[in-house]
């Protein structure tokens, strides 16, 4: 169960860095037609949903939404994407996460986009922490904290609120 004394973001907050995120998105590509939201399963994917959503709702871009399957737990092992290659090739691509924390999810994620020529690659995450051990940043991002190396972010996306919490 949620501790509410911990909630860094609560639904009306998430909701409000979502669209700032949708719209900084839509901002930095706005001279496209098309752009690709690739979200990292599961709550990558679930964030990338809703901004998608927003942007539809924003902008005239033709959003596509990818779903990027990565083992957390052996990120080298190989990365699966809902669409083809061939269908994010030379377009303008966001990867989108929860949470950055180390960023072994988001670097493996870069890597495999890497492999296909793209217009435009920038990322995206909800939460950015300061523990990295690769050097992978978030070109967008919903809110940055200083928490302990022992200290979990947690995002809950729920049908009808989304929050963050520390755990």
């Amino acid at each position: 169960m949620t501790n509410t004394n911990n909630v860094i973001l609560n639904n009306t907050q998430v909701e409000q860095k979502i669209r700032r995120i949708a719209f900084q998105i839509y901002e930095s590509n706005n001279d496209e037609k098309e752009i690709i939201i690739a979200g990292i399963a599961d709550n990558g994917y679930f964030l990338a949903e809703k901004i998608s959503a927003t942007l539809n709702k924003i902008s005239p871009l033709k959003v596509t939404l990818c779903k990027v399957s990565i083992d957390k737990k052996n990120p080298i092992s190989p990365i699966t994407t809902s669409i083809s290659n061939n269908e994010y090739q030379n377009k303008a691509l966001v990867l989108v996460d929860d949470v950055l924390n180390s960023g072994t999810t988001l670097i493996y994620g870069v890597k495999h986009f890497l492999e296909v020529p793209l217009k435009r690659f920038k990322t995206a995450v909800l939460v950015n922490r300061n523990h990295k051990k690769y050097p992978v940043k978030a070109d967008f991002k919903g809110i940055s904290l200083s928490t302990s190396i022992k200290e979990h972010v947690v995002v809950e996306f729920k049908s009808d609120e989304t929050i963050a919490y520390l755990s």
